[in-house]
């Protein structure tokens, strides 16, 4: 009892918390080239976020995996619409500042070897997004879900009346939740989203916490009676903030 008590409570307090996010989010995927990670980190500390931000561009978090040889650094920008976005970016990209930056940076060869991108909306369940520094270090995670034919409103349901508040009852922070905005990049069948965990050793201990709660196996059984949800394995990537990010 004590238990359901403790998540009704939490699911009434995220719900206070969440509202109506129309904002255009794009989460860009830098692979650095051999060796030019910290270079590139040292470029968006210094000039790139700001000229963003001087833009109209909003930094949401930047991150880089937990793992050292994974040599990416994965951030999400926002504004307030896709074309205005748009013309932001045109207007960063043609800033004498950024080509000043840009030059001085890539004079021993390009940092980058390859960017991904992806536009992406807010569910309607996603907490509003804070600029959030804590004491103590944590862990993020950028996990996938692509889901089978028709089942994404289904995981939507899933998430936003269950998971979500199971997954705060086992010390998860619920980050943000969006789909991508475009089709080619999985808008009728992608969640993309971001949770935290104070360390490593925890999320495994909150993963198995979570897996194992009676009510997140109720919920499970319940949402994939008339057919599977998901289409395959999520994927999933441990991160941490770097130095610059508005969220630690």
């Amino acid at each position: 009892m004590k238990h359901i008590i403790l998540l009704f409570t939490l699911l009434l307090s995220m719900t206070a918390l969440w509202a109506e996010d129309t904002r255009c989010y794009e989460l860009r995927v830098y692979t650095a080239n051999e060796g030019k990670l910290e270079a590139l980190n040292a470029r968006f500390r210094d000039h790139t976020c700001k000229l963003f931000e001087k833009h109209g561009l909003t930094n949401v978090g930047y991150w880089v995996p937990s793992d050292k040889s994974d040599n990416r650094l994965i951030y999400v920008i926002s504004s307030p619409n896709r074309s205005t976005h748009a013309k932001s970016f045109k207007a960063f990209l043609n800033d004498p500042d950024w080509k000043k930056a840009y030059a001085a940076s890539t004079k021993n060869g390009r940092l980058v070897a390859k960017i991904e991108s992806t536009f992406m909306n807010a569910t309607d369940y996603s907490p509003i997004i804070k600029s959030v520094i804590t004491k103590k270090e944590r862990v993020f995670e950028l996990r996938t879900y692509v889901t089978a034919p028709d089942r994404l409103n289904n995981l939507h349901a899933r998430f936003r009346d269950h998971t979500c508040g199971i997954f705060e009852a086992h010390g998860m922070t619920n980050i943000a939740y969006w789909t991508p905005t475009d089709e080619n990049k999985g808008k009728s069948n992608t969640l993309i989203y971001i949770i935290s965990h104070s360390n490593t050793p925890q999320a495994k201990k909150n993963w198995k916490g979570f897996i194992g709660d009676p009510e997140w196996k109720k919920a499970r059984a319940a949402s994939v009676k008339d057919g599977k949800i998901l289409a395959k394995a999520p994927h999933k990537v441990f991160l941490k903030a770097v130095d610059y990010s508005p969220i630690k």
